[in-house]
């Protein structure tokens, strides 16, 4: 099995446009000059299968379920499930609370993998961690593409990502860019068609 270097994801990131720079306001709400956006990678398939593997290589015992918090993670981790021969699921937020839906279920010591595109704070990835062990499932841990965390996580499993890339995040009522007027952008919303 080939495994991605750090280099190899940087390279790939770059490539395919993935790392943005502006002013941002991340999922977490805080606000940040540079967004990390994986999916512009994972599109295709064979990358995505790629850097699957080298997650994979990470966590090398057997999972039976891998979960994915949120729309972000959703496509690694069904490529990370499928090299592992797992299940793949996801949580959504409901009311503001991480849950599963679609008549997902986790069993009593099943071993769950929770895989990550891109960590900052770790908050939603602690409640997918926290809804598993709820189920009495046994977390092996976090795998993630992207670690862009500048603080320690609140995780109590661990993390294992491709890459760390440090980037600074502020709160909106703290936040140079907006003191400068610098318009906020919600990385992955729609672009409009050109005409």
């Amino acid at each position: 099995m080939n495994r991605l270097s750090k280099l190899d994801v940087v390279g790939l990131l770059q490539e395919h446009g993935a790392i943005l720079n502006g002013h941002f306001r991340l999922p977490s709400g805080f606000h940040s000059q540079t967004y990390v956006q994986t999916a512009l990678v994972l599109q295709y398939p064979h990358l995505a299968n790629k850097i699957a593997k080298s997650m994979v290589s990470k966590f090398p015992q057997d999972v039976d379920v891998v979960i994915s918090p949120a729309m972000g993670a959703i496509v690694i981790g069904q490529e990370v499930a499928r090299v592992k021969k797992a299940r793949a699921i996801f949580t959504e937020r409901v009311n503001g609370v991480m849950v599963l839906k679609r008549d997902f279920r986790l069993e009593g010591e099943e071993k769950i993998l929770v895989v990550e595109d891109v960590l900052t704070t770790g908050r939603s990835t602690s409640e997918v961690v926290n809804l598993a062990q709820n189920y009495r499932a046994k977390v092996v841990g976090v795998s993630a593409i992207v670690d862009r965390s500048t603080a320690p996580l609140p995780l109590t499993v661990p993390v294992r990502a491709l890459i760390s890339y440090p980037l600074q995040v502020f709160p909106p009522d703290h936040c140079a860019l907006c003191s400068q007027g610098v318009p906020v952008l919600s990385p992955g919303g729609m672009i409009p068609p050109l005409e």
